[in-house]
């Protein structure tokens, strides 16, 4: 699984999200600075409706 930080991040391990965009039917997210932590999954019409509520 190849893990995507968003462009907005400062970089420096401050509060970031990652996704795993081509994971097929669903997107994981996970907490940036704890990559073996948990991971939530949530379906791509749900994240989709997160992105346009977020812009």
């Amino acid at each position: 699984m190849t893990w995507v930080k968003s462009s907005y991040s400062d970089g420096n391990g401050g509060n970031c999200i990652e996704i795993a965009p081509d994971t097929p039917g669903v997107v994981p997210v996970r907490d940036s600075k704890t990559p073996d932590g948990p991971v939530l999954l949530v379906t791509r019409s749900a994240w989709s409706a997160f992105l346009s509520g977020v812009r």
